[in-house]
């Protein structure tokens, strides 16, 4: 199994649930509305304020392994069609769970 992190701008939230549960089959997941932050490159900072109003929402879910790969590309694509948006995703090992 492995944790998905996304961090997306909230414009994406339909977007981003639609396509884990419509074309993934992914049910589960733990959604975080109203963050902060900023890219580690040329994105925008998103920080609720006067002068970067836009915030983030992000999900952690936990899938099958090889619905990884999948999922991430399907995330680069749209993070590619409108890179202004700021749209992230990172995978990691579960090692144990219940």
């Amino acid at each position: 199994m492995k944790a998905i992190f996304i961090a997306y701008n909230q414009a994406y939230y339909l977007e981003i649930a639609d396509i884990l549960k419509e074309k993934f089959g992914v049910n589960g997941f733990t959604l975080w509305q109203n963050i902060m932050g900023t890219g580690s490159t040329d994105g925008e900072p998103h920080m609720g304020s006067h002068a970067w109003p836009v915030q983030n929402d992000s999900i952690l879910t936990i899938v099958e392994d090889e619905k990884v790969r999948p999922i991430l590309e399907t995330i680069e694509e749209i993070d590619k069609a409108t890179p202004a948006l700021g749209l992230r995703a990172f995978a990691w090992s579960i090692s144990d769970m219940y």
